[in-house]
């Protein structure tokens, strides 16, 4: 080594601790792991979807492929009646449903129908429901047996209205006037329910049939209600009706748009009342929408028509069913919350 000069420095061995590894080699391997994690997920749910595939094709057959010939099939002239005059339509079908004086009354009715027994039906279920939210012996079996008319099959049901409590000569309501008629000692009167009264009486027994479908759905919300925040209003001083005007009805909000929603749902479809009891009469007094389909189909014989009439119904319970989900979900957000 000359004199004076520096001396070389020894190399430095290149040793690694673990301790000062590189951040972007951490954030690389746990991108990795995560990466690896997230493709073992996907895995994991395609395996999970192969079970439902078979039932999702059946729903697609059952259900859409029938759509879809009924949209092609009501731009369609097609009476089959006059088989030489079928043909391409376009809008036609449409423009006949909305402007033919039946269908409107049948839209009209149809209106009154859904939303007399919705509202009707939610009234009831409402009360039923606030009373089967107390305690009392039997609640189990009083609460079976109100969800009994839910149960019966509709045409059942509708045929025993039909014959055991409209009837004019031997039905329950004319009976049960003319035994209190005798009773107070004046004359009751004779009515012809389903001739003087017909829309009365199909609300009525769509009200007996959907009641305890809102009463279900009412019951699940007071009884996922909060009890302390009801005995703490309670305790300020509260009664009844401030407790059930302050603290229940914003509770059941959600609960009473959601019954009112799937209740339309349901009601726009009402075929077997309508069908067994009065078959749309006297004249067009009762005849809804779906019984108007029926009837032009198979006794005008226009199948074009018939299905123009049909996807405007579907496309009215599609609309409102989307509502309906946003509800279903906002209600599930508020519960999340809530437990949150």
């Amino acid at each position: 080594m000359v004199r004076g000069s520096v001396p070389d420095e020894p190399p430095r061995r290149n040793r690694r601790n673990p301790l000062t590894t590189p951040v972007v080699a951490r954030s690389a391997e746990a991108q990795a792991r995560a990466e690896m994690l997230r493709a073992s997920g996907k895995k994991r749910a395609r395996q999970r979807r192969i079970p439902l595939l078979p039932a999702l094709i059946f729903l697609v057959i059952v259900t859409q492929i029938p759509f879809v010939v009924t949209i092609v099939m009501s731009l369609l002239e097609w009476n089959i009646m006059y088989p030489q005059d079928r043909g391409f339509g376009g809008l036609s079908n449409y423009a006949t449903v909305l402007n033919d004086p039946r269908m409107r009354a049948a839209i009209a009715n149809t209106v009154v129908l859904v939303v007399a027994g919705v509202l009707g039906s939610l009234i009831m279920g409402t009360i039923l429901a606030l009373l089967l939210n107390r305690r009392f012996r039997g609640r189990f079996f009083v609460r079976t047996m109100l969800i009994t008319p839910f149960l019966i099959m509709p045409m059942a049901s509708s045929l025993m209205w039909k014959h055991l409590v409209f009837n004019a000569e031997y039905g329950l309501l004319n009976g049960s006037l003319e035994w209190l008629g005798q009773t107070l000692g004046f004359d009751a009167p004779r009515i012809e329910w389903l001739s003087q009264l017909p829309m009365l009486s199909i609300i009525s027994v769509l009200i007996w049939t959907w009641t305890p479908f809102m009463m279900l759905i009412i019951l699940a919300g007071l009884q996922a209600m909060d009890t302390d925040v009801i005995e703490a209003a309670s305790m300020d001083g509260a009664n009844a009706w401030q407790q059930f005007q302050f603290l229940t009805m914003p509770h059941l909000r959600a609960y009473i748009e959601l019954s009112i929603v799937l209740g339309t749902i349901y009601l726009l479809n009402t075929y077997d009342q309508v069908f067994s009891i009065t078959q749309g009469g006297p004249g067009t007094a009762t005849t809804n929408l779906t019984y108007e389909i029926y009837l032009t189909a198979f006794r005008k014989y226009d199948y074009g028509e018939a299905a123009a009439a049909g996807v405007l119904i579907v496309a009215a319970s599609v609309v409102i069913a989307t509502f309906g989900l946003r509800l279903v979900s906002s209600l599930a957000e508020a519960k999340k919350a809530g437990a949150r």
